[in-house]
């Protein structure tokens, strides 16, 4: 069930009838029961593995909340000695590993087995044509419709969690769980919400507010317009530019990147405003994924304004803890007695970026493309890292890079090199897209446009209008919300601002012949 189809509209209808109407207490239930339907509706592989996660994760939990109530109960006796207590705590600690390895294990598996085996087949069969092996490996086909990364994060940050036994009290019930794992708005894109920020709003069946209601259909409407109005309709000249690169090349790659960096934030962000202003209209309040990222003077600062969640997860479940592990702090000495103390102590560090980019590109898709597209960019943080202090003795000694002409340089060279790296999303392979990069240097100059109107990608120039103030629009927003004016904007404003995208969404969204909703990009991932 898309997102911008009419079947979504009229599943929301329904369902906040269903809300506003039940009594306090039963609200969380029966939006339980909207999140079963929502899935049902979308598949019912998609929906056994919803199922799966959800059960495990409520066990798990469960078996660890119990260790540690066990535990509390224990130390709070009097006659425990110290030592005693070190060793109950030990073996507690022990217990509660085995269940969160057992339910990690678990809901990895099933995001391996549905998106990931059919890649480690591919690249088991390549080995073994290498090798000259007789042997044939294949991969399960699963045809999932649900954003199966994004809530089995979300579990896995819940069991983490209670075994750390911070922020995170265990669930009351299966019910509250699976509520939270399976939230229909965040489950085909996100946000990956942490269980102790999503709970409150969740479970307390609260109706909004006049002037929260109007922000979430505001929001809503803003989405409708982003998806409708600019990503679906500059969506197929990328489609053309990317399945013939042979004829497509030079200039054209440029065009391609931009495109597309275009499409994916109006369809990224579009998706996560709906998402984020369908959780308004229930009362609940849902963690921002953006924050105006190309405004980003640097790669890292470009991750930490864009998908928000995603690099808090990474950050706190993959990043910090694998940086604290015994394995790398043991390979500080012997890294600084070979490359010096200077850089062995960075070594390490830079042995998890390595790895935490790897796994995020791996994340973004079961392809090289991606895996590349996420080591080239832990490459350049780290780059810069290095370079740091030559930046900061740039800084000191020419004034002009503290100007506002430099920071829109710094912005516009960030917005390139991101597009430019981004171009891995969209190619069919590595190779293809290696090529393409160097067509821009050896073919830029010899056919320009000249060989293809850019008229002849599917673009009218009514389209290409419509996209240029689309674009315009989401300038204009993004400079609005930074204004402090905008939180005290009135209800009247607001209404209008509604009636406004909405009047434009229904005018000039791109429905083609009869009304096709498409999928969101990252809900693939």
């Amino acid at each position: 069930m898309y997102f911008t189809s009419s079947a979504f509209v009229l599943f929301l209808v329904v369902v906040l009838t269903g809300y506003y109407v039940s009594p306090g207490r039963f609200r969380p239930v029966w939006l339980l029961f909207a999140n079963s339907f929502f899935c049902v509706a979308s598949g019912w592989a998609g929906t056994a593995c919803v199922a799966a996660t959800c059960l495990t994760t409520w066990y798990a939990g469960k078996r660890m909340d119990r260790l540690s109530k066990s535990l509390a109960a224990r130390l709070a006796d009097a006659d425990l000695v110290s030592s005693e207590a070190k060793a109950l705590r030990r073996r507690t600690k022990e217990q509660k590993r085995l269940w969160l390895l057992l339910g990690v294990c678990v809901n990895v598996g099933i995001l391996a087995v549905t998106k990931y085996s059919g890649f480690f087949a591919q690249n088991l069969n390549a080995m073994a044509r290498v090798l000259g092996l007789s042997f044939t490996a294949s991969g399960f086909d699963f045809a999932l419709t649900l954003g199966i990364s994004f809530y089995t994060f979300k579990a896995l940050s819940y069991m983490t969690d209670l075994y750390r036994g911070k922020k995170t009290e265990a669930a009351g019930s299966l019910v509250q769980v699976a509520l939270f794992v399976s939230f229909f708005p965040e489950l085909v894109q996100g946000p990956i919400s942490r269980y102790c920020d999503l709970s409150p709003g969740l479970f307390a069946g609260r109706i909004p507010c006049r002037d929260e209601f109007c922000a979430g259909v505001q929001r809503i409407l803003f989405g409708f317009f982003k998806k409708l109005v600019v990503a679906d309709r500059l969506l197929p000249a990328v489609v053309i530019l990317t399945k013939s690169p042979d004829e497509f090349k030079g200039a054209y790659v440029l065009l391609t990147m931009w495109f597309y960096a275009v499409v994916l934030f109006a369809d990224f962000t579009g998706g996560i405003d709906i998402a984020v202003g369908v959780a308004k209209l229930f009362g609940i309040d849902v963690t921002e994924n953006f924050n105006r990222p190309f405004y980003s003077k640097s790669i890292a600062e470009y991750w930490r304004r864009w998908h928000i969640t995603m690099g808090a997860w990474f950050k706190d479940y993959l990043f910090y803890p694998l940086s604290a592990s015994s394995a790398m702090l043991k390979l500080i000495k012997p890294s600084k007695r070979i490359f010096g103390k200077g850089v062995g102590v960075r070594i390490p560090v830079y042995i998890v970026t390595t790895v935490l980019w790897f796994t995020t590109g791996l994340w973004h898709g079961a392809s090289w493309n991606f895996i590349v597209w996420g080591l080239t960019n832990g490459a350049i943080i780290i780059v810069s890292q290095e370079l740091s202090p030559l930046y900061k003795r740039f800084h000191a000694r020419f004034a002009f890079s503290e100007t506002p002409v430099y920071g829109a340089f710094q912005i516009v060279r960030t917005f390139c090199l991101m597009s430019f790296i981004r171009v891995f999303d969209i190619y069919a392979g590595v190779g293809v897209t290696l090529g393409a990069y160097a067509s821009v240097f050896a073919d830029f100059g010899r056919e320009g446009f000249a060989a293809r109107s850019v008229l002849d990608l599917g673009l009218s120039v009514s389209d290409c209008v419509v996209v240029a103030l689309g674009v315009c629009v989401m300038i204009s927003a993004g400079l609005w919300t930074r204004r402090a004016a905008y939180k005290g904007t009135s209800l009247t404003a607001r209404v209008c601002l509604c009636f406004l995208l909405f009047l434009a969404t229904t005018v000039f969204g791109c429905y083609g012949i009869g009304y096709d909703a498409k999928q969101f990009i990252y809900n693939r991932f």
